[in-house]
C-alpha cells in the first residue's frame, strides 16, 4: 500500500469520503451551472449574497412572463445531499427549480449553507436562519432585493426541500414558529423524502444494522455534537415544540424504496396527534428509489409529484 495515500476515516460512498488529516472528497455534486434565462422554462435566474460575512448567496428565481409589481408565491428551497454534497447551483437542483418555478407559477429562494463536515451542524440551520431573514427584509418593499420587493407574495411564503433539506425545512418551520419572522406568513411546508432517523425502527424500516449505522453515522458526520439518532434535529416527534410547527399544512413526499419511507409515514402520524392545528398530508409514490424526482424529472412520477407539489403552492 502507498504510505502517502491519506488513511480513510470515513467511507460514504457513493456521496463522499472523509480522511484522518481532515480532507474531504465529493464524489458528487460537484458541478455548477450559471444563472440564465432558462429557454426550456422561460424563467430567469440570478445569484445574490445573503451573507457576505460567510460568503453564501442564494439563487433567485422568477417567471420571466410576470408583470410589474404582480405578487407571486414564494418558496424557499432548501437542497439535500446529507448536509455534505451538492448546492444551489447544481444541474440538479437548478433544472429542478426552473420546472418547479414554470409549474406553479412562484418566485424562488434556494438557499446555500455551509457543508459539513468542515461546517458541522448546526451551521446549515443558522445560514437557513439567516437567508430566510434576509428574505423577510423584503416585507415593506424595501429590502435589497428588487424581485422580492416586487414580486413576492409574503402572505403566500413555503418552505421546501428535499432529504436533508427537508430535515432543514422542517426546523425552519418550527423557529418560525417560534420565533416569527415579521411580516412573513408560511402558508405550507413541503418535505420530499425528508431525513429523519431515530435509534429505534419504527413500523417497516429496516432492521438491517449496516443500513441503519450507515444513516447514523452520516448523521454524526455532520454533527459531532449531536446526543445521537435521538436528538430533536434528526428525530422531531421526540421534539417538545413539533406542535409548534410555524405554518398551516404540511405536504410529505415518501418513495416506496427508499430507506427513510417509514420515518415520513411516522412524522406525518406524529404530527397529527402532537395538537399542532394544520392540515398534513403524505404521499406515497411506489416502485422509487430516494429523491427519484430529482434524478429522472422526465418519468410519469416525477411529473405527478411536481403537479402535485405546484398544486399546493397555488390551492389554499
Amino acid at each position: 500500500m502507498d504510505s502517502t495515500q491519506p488513511e480513510v476515516a470515513y467511507d460514504f460512498s457513493p456521496m463522499l469520503i472523509v480522511y484522518k488529516d481532515g480532507k474531504v472528497n465529493r464524489l458528487t455534486g460537484n458541478d455548477v451551472v450559471p444563472t440564465s434565462l432558462d429557454p426550456k422554462t422561460n424563467v430567469e435566474s440570478k445569484d445574490v449574497v445573503y451573507s457576505s460575512e460567510n460568503g453564501l448567496t442564494v439563487r433567485l428565481y422568477i417567471p420571466k412572463n410576470v408583470s410589474q409589481n404582480q405578487k407571486l408565491p414564494l418558496l424557499v428551497y432548501i437542497h439535500g445531499g446529507g448536509f455534505c454534497i451538492e448546492s444551489p447551483f447544481s444541474p440538479l437542483y437548478h433544472n429542478y427549480l426552473n420546472s418547479l418555478v414554470a409549474e406553479a407559477n412562484i418566485v424562488v429562494v434556494s438557499v446555500q449553507y455551509r457543508r459539513a463536515p468542515e461546517h458541522h451542524l448546526p451551521c446549515a440551520y443558522d445560514d437557513s436562519w439567516t437567508a430566510l431573514k434576509w428574505v423577510a427584509s423584503h416585507v415593506n418593499g424595501s429590502g435589497p432585493e428588487d424581485w422580492l420587493n416586487s414580486h413576492a407574495d409574503f402572505e403566500k411564503v413555503f418552505f421546501s426541500g428535499d432529504s436533508a433539506g427537508a430535515n432543514i425545512a422542517h426546523r425552519m418551520g418550527i423557529k418560525h414558529g417560534l420565533e416569527k419572522l415579521e411580516g412573513v406568513n408560511v402558508e405550507g411546508i413541503v418535505l420530499c423524502h425528508p431525513y429523519f432517523w431515530g435509534n429505534e425502527a419504527v413500523a417497516n424500516e429496516t432492521a438491517d444494522e449496516n443500513k441503519r449505522k450507515f444513516v447514523g453515522a452520516l448523521w454524526r458526520i455532520a454533527y459531532p455534537e449531536t446526543t445521537g439518532c435521538d436528538d430533536p434535529w434528526i428525530n422531531p416527534v421526540v421534539d417538545p415544540n413539533l406542535a409548534k410547527l410555524g405554518c398551516r399544512r404540511v405536504l410529505v413526499f415518501v418513495a416506496e424504496k427508499d430507506l427513510l419511507c417509514a420515518r415520513g409515514w411516522y412524522y406525518h402520524q406524529k404530527l397529527k396527534e402532537s395538537g399542532w392545528g394544520g392540515d398534513v398530508e403524505v404521499v406515497q409514490i411506489n416502485g422509487e428509489e430516494h429523491v427519484f424526482h430529482l434524478f429522472n424529472p422526465g418519468c410519469e412520477n416525477a411529473k405527478a409529484m411536481m403537479k402535485k407539489t405546484a398544486d399546493f403552492y397555488n390551492n389554499n
